[in-house]
């Protein structure tokens, strides 16, 4: 039974990864060709992809008998669930399909990533070590899950501000007919930025805490300035200053969009960055746990 069921895992992961692949293709030829049919074939593709990523998810579970979070390719896995989740919200809250163009790409980057780096074997389910079997290391991993989602989306929403704007100060250049002046308008892009933040921004201040917490039960200190807890700060401090800059001084607009790109580099070097390349505490191998933050 458990061979049908990591073969059926396998087969919903292929099956999100054609689909996430298509819908960003999807995304793409939607807004080069104006064709409503084009965006919303995107759209159903990147819900049959959330829902295989689901399965996913859920048959992992099944097999594994805990939570699919103690490796790197089950943290990814739920990494680019959090990210489509968020985005399908924004989608349908905000009527806002551009988005998908900018935020698909990451997710495809993230699976080209596990297709290129890890082996069948790294993605089978492996046992715990003992310092992973902690309730903390759930709360841990879904917090940061669902912020470095949404960091994913105000990094979307900081291109297409910064793209809008450089397109508005061409002037009379400005192509009116062009695929960035149908993107929504610059306060939009800016409000919804700063709307996206604020909601990630106390989840990664919770995967801190819980990671702290969690480093106690396992190692018997809440911070050894391990280099993934030093980056991890790294990144709040950037969205801290973001949100303070904002509510404090007004700041927005272009420098607030820089912000959103800053933190989202800092988000990725916080994982793929400190996990290869600055070994710690936290990388016990490739195919072991690269801890969310």
């Amino acid at each position: 039974m458990n061979q049908g069921l990591q073969n059926l895992e396998t087969s919903s992961f292929y099956v999100m990864l054609m689909a996430y692949t298509l819908c960003m293709l999807f995304y793409w030829a939607w807004i080069g060709t104006k064709k409503e049919l084009m965006g919303q074939f995107a759209t159903y593709l990147t819900i049959i992809g959330l829902l295989a990523n689901t399965l996913a998810i859920i048959l992992r579970m099944i097999i594994a008998g805990r939570p699919p979070l103690s490796n790197s390719f089950e943290f990814l896995l739920t990494f680019v669930w959090g990210i489509v989740s968020v985005y399908l919200f924004i989608e349908y809250r905000y009527k806002l399909r551009f988005l998908g163009a900018f935020v698909m790409p990451v997710t495809f980057l993230i699976l080209m990533f596990i297709i290129m780096s890890m082996g069948p074997e790294e993605r089978l389910a492996q046992a715990v070590p003992p310092a992973l079997k902690s309730k903390w290391l759930t709360f841990h991993v879904v917090t940061a899950m669902f912020a470095y989602g949404a960091f994913a989306i105000s990094f979307g929403l900081g291109i297409m501000y910064l793209l809008k704007l450089s397109e508005e100060g061409k002037g009379k250049q400005a192509n009116p007919q062009g695929i960035i002046s149908r993107f929504p308008a610059l306060d939009t892009l800016d409000e919804l930025s700063y709307k996206v933040i604020g909601f990630a921004f106390p989840l990664l201040t919770l995967c801190i805490i819980t990671g702290a917490i969690w480093a106690n039960y396992a190692w018997g200190t809440y911070w050894s300035w391990d280099p993934k807890e030093t980056w991890s700060l790294i990144t709040w401090i950037i969205y801290a200053a973001y949100l303070h800059a904002r509510l404090m001084y007004g700041w927005k607009g272009k420098r607030a969009a820089w912000m959103t790109v800053l933190g989202f580099a800092a988000v990725l070097f916080t994982f793929f960055g400190v996990n290869y390349f600055l070994p710690g505490l936290h990388s016990y191998a490739n195919s072991s746990l690269i801890m969310a933050g």
